[in-house]
């Protein structure tokens, strides 16, 4: 997979290529990863990537003649049909689906605004406008390294249990609760249930916590969700546990 990034400030992006799932993937060679100075691209001697803009108003906008002569020089370098991608807090909301969606692309290419936005002429060279939250950043970097590290997750191969790639939000539930060594600490307890080695017990007692974490924290993602047996069966389970004054943390 190849993932391209431009950007005005590409030594941003050397925190997320030194460490973790991210940098390893790199090394293997699952994932190509290259970042482009904007400025690189421009007509003129300073450089110059954004203007005032036309009817006032406060701030710069970048300008729209770079974004295309990177476009149009990376088509004629690699490929003639990248999924581009503009990071815009306008953008549709990025989640989990949007990730698993993005890692089955054979390769993106992130466009990163900077200042009061681009040129609206450059949307019209983007496949989707994606952003990360309902609020503003300096620029859209951090968005873009949000948005790759977590689907790179989904990328076959990058992770060496393809399991870990189902944390919080796989199938519109949250994650369970993670335990290790000590088995007591300061007289908080692991819950018996996951030292006794029932592995179908275990099996429920973590669903029943992934329901439980979900109606409680977000209980938007539940209401999406079409109920399977397994999610019965640990209602059910739940339910007995309220009946009797118990926790979740207290099934035997």
């Amino acid at each position: 997979m190849r993932i391209s990034v431009v950007t005005i400030f590409p030594e941003m992006f050397d925190a997320l290529k030194c460490c973790g799932v991210f940098r390893r993937a790199l090394e293997s060679g699952i994932i190509d990863f290259m970042v482009f100075n904007l400025r690189d691209f421009t007509d003129d001697r300073h450089h110059v990537v954004d203007d005032y803009p036309f009817g006032g108003g406060p701030g710069m906008v970048m300008k729209v003649e770079p974004f295309y002569n990177f476009m149009d020089w990376y088509k004629s370098k690699f490929s003639s049909n990248p999924f581009v991608i503009l990071t815009t807090p306008q953008g549709k909301r990025f989640n989990s689906d949007v990730a698993r969606q993005l890692a089955e692309k054979e390769e993106l290419v992130f466009l990163c605004g900077r200042y009061e936005g681009v040129d609206e002429r450059v949307v019209n060279m983007v496949d989707e406008e994606l952003s990360i939250g309902d609020y503003v950043l300096s620029g859209g970097e951090l968005a873009a390294m949000v948005m790759i590290e977590a689907l790179s997750r989904f990328v076959p191969g990058v992770l060496g249990d393809e399991d870990s790639s189902r944390d919080s939000f796989y199938n519109e539930l949250l994650d369970h609760s993670h335990y290790t060594r000590p088995r007591e600490f300061r007289g908080m307890k692991v819950p018996d249930v996951l030292l006794k080695g029932d592995h179908e017990k275990i099996r429920l007692f973590r669903h029943m916590e992934r329901i439980k974490r979900t109606i409680l924290r977000r209980p938007d993602l539940f209401l999406k969700r079409d109920l399977n047996l397994e999610d019965k069966k640990a209602i059910i389970q739940l339910v007995r546990l309220l009946a009797e004054g118990k926790k979740v943390e207290e099934m035997e």
